[in-house]
């Protein structure tokens, strides 16, 4: 299905740039904070003249049409200002997420032969500047790390407007997203300017985004799911983007925006909740919302404090969203939309409706998106126009990603309801074998484990043991208080408390022996996670394998590890 054949051009990213420079130049787009407290707003004339004196510049380098130019920072307002310029000059853009190590931030800059790279707003720069490669030349953002770098600021100011419209055709290149890798090396996924228009129009169908809306841009641009939300959705219906600082200042972020629309991962709303749970008991907070004269004035009061008191659209997604927590939202009165998708399909598959909830699913498709169960391993495939042009230089792989007559393989197993809503029960290569030759889903339990407020994250693994067993990384928080003896054993107790009542909701086989705790943090640099914080179990079970007998054979339902 081509992409190209079902958008109109003035749909197309470059496109709607023109159109907002044109009808609501001095309309505030963007919002950046700065660093010192203070805030820049940008508007749409400024937006566009720096992206056009940026665009003047990349031309005069003399690279040829299509090359590849990387982007390495954190959310900021020039991370989009870079995007746009490099698409007028006509090049490609290879975001980076800002957490990567220099290995392989080495591994896509060479892999995607960028000629530039262009470096923001970063934390942890020592270790990455290693990965980029000798006479890479690199242009550095304001609010980046100290370098040597041309600036932007400089560059912009001594260079003058490109003129015109310059426009992409929709079949074009636009980026090239390279996927986390959670089972190899990262994977440089292709979309077009017309993959990314089409997921839009048939997005915006479900998520009521529009020139008025409010988004806080802080999950990482360099994600399809960010990328398409804040980018793509901005240039489709204008609204304003406020950026937010830092993780410390997160909360003084979202007061700031008091985004109407927000997206998040499960964990993040998991916090949230606890926060709130930390200044009023749930018992409490239940026994309000349960009295008419008062809910309001409860639900106001508790989502101000959060800053979505002026939220209307909140999406979840990544990994499930426990039913527990929907209905906690729902009685809050932010019902939370669980939405499925991935860098291959351009984020968009499925969603549940508005106001619809449907716990334990992630819906329906969206217009246009077409999926299936195969019969034969219960995988997921869908198709749409949306889909990648490939693998960049990777044939082979684009070829295996594909059944013959053009699905894209997921990955990811799953059932229909009643309804014919989406039910995703697992990954197809994560199911393994007990000794006793019975298969366990990981991903299930996992969801489950997750839950408790210590855990930051987890894995259930066992193939070939008699029983499963989860391995547990606690949060830092709690790891600091596991050092107090005192602490650690109620830390302990809470956590056998724990895995009793999710055993008691397993079949016998999927019922975990043991619970083991790590003291060792699983991150990006020593290779447990990735940039997008999911677990890579193949490196947990390649390092903690050889410990798996030992700990079944314990008789401990929490063991405590320094591995």
């Amino acid at each position: 299905m081509n992409s190209s054949s079902v958008v109109a051009p003035e749909s197309l990213a470059l496109q709607r740039l023109y159109h907002w420079e044109k009808s609501e130049p001095d309309r505030v787009v963007m919002t950046q904070p700065q660093g010192d407290g203070t805030v820049r707003d940008f508007t749409w004339r400024e937006v566009i003249d720096q992206s056009r004196r940026m665009a003047a510049h990349l031309l005069s380098l003399g690279y040829e049409p299509g090359s590849r130019i990387a982007i390495l920072s954190k959310n900021c307002a020039h991370w989009l200002m870079c995007d746009f310029a490099i698409w007028m000059a006509g090049h490609v853009s290879v975001p980076l997420y800002p957490t990567l190590a220099a290995g392989t931030i080495r591994q896509i800059l060479e892999h995607s032969e960028s000629k530039l790279l262009f470096v923001g707003k970063l934390d942890g720069w020592a270790g990455m500047k290693p990965g980029i490669p000798a006479g890479l030349p690199c242009i550095s953002f304001p609010l980046s790390p100290k370098n040597d770098y041309p600036a932007w600021d400089t560059l912009v100011r001594d260079t003058a407007p490109m003129p015109g419209e310059p426009v992409r055709d929709g079949d074009e290149l636009s980026t090239i997203m390279y996927t986390s890798g959670t089972t190899g090396a990262p994977k440089g996924v292709m979309h077009s300017f017309a993959t990314f228009a089409w997921s839009l129009q048939s997005g915006l169908k479900r998520v009521p985004v529009d020139s008025n809306g409010r988004i806080l841009s802080y999950l990482p641009l360099s994600h399809v799911a960010e990328r398409a939300l804040v980018e793509h959705s901005l240039l489709a219906v204008g609204g304003h983007v406020f950026f937010a600082e830092s993780l410390e200042t997160f909360t003084a972020d979202l007061q700031r925006a008091r985004p109407t629309v927000f997206f998040s991962v499960p964990r993040l709303w998991v916090k949230f909740q606890q926060g709130v749970h930390a200044k009023m008991p749930p018992e409490k907070l239940q026994r309000l919302l349960k009295i008419p004269i008062v809910r309001g004035i409860v639900r106001k009061k508790v989502l101000g404090a959060l800053g979505l008191d002026q939220c209307t659209f909140a999406a979840g997604g990544a990994a499930p969203m426990p039913p527990d927590l929907l209905r906690w939202y729902e009685a809050l009165g932010l019902p939370i939309v669980e939405v499925y998708g991935m860098t291959e399909n351009c984020g968009l598959s499925h969603a549940t409706l508005p106001g619809v909830q449907r716990p334990g699913t992630v819906g329906k498709p969206y217009e246009g998106v077409q999926a299936r169960i195969d019969p034969a391993n219960g995988e997921i495939q869908m198709k749409s126009p949306g889909l990648m042009l490939g693998y960049y230089k990777e044939p082979e792989l684009t070829r295996q990603a594909l059944t013959e007559d053009g699905w894209l393989h997921t990955g990811d197993k799953g059932a229909l309801d009643a309804e014919g809503n989406l039910r995703i029960t697992g990954r197809v290569k994560d199911l393994f074998k007990t000794s006793k030759g019975k298969y366990v889903a990981p991903a299930p339990i996992e969801d489950r484990l997750v839950m408790h407020a210590v855990v930051e994250a987890c894995v259930v693994t066992g193939a070939n043991l008699g029983q499963p067993l989860g391995i547990v990384m606690l949060n830092p928080e709690a790891a600091m208080r596991a050092r107090n003896d005192a602490d650690r054993d109620e830390i302990e107790a809470s956590l056998a408390g724990h895995l009793q009542r999710i055993n008691a909701t397993l079949d016998p086989h999927e019922q975990l022996d043991c619970l083991v705790v790590v003291t060792t943090p699983w991150t990006v640099d020593n290779g447990f996670v990735t940039p997008t914080f999911k677990v890579k179990r193949n490196r947990i079970e390649e390092v903690y394998a050889a410990h798996f007998e030992r700990w079944s054979g314990a008789r401990r339902t929490v063991i405590w590890e320094s591995v």
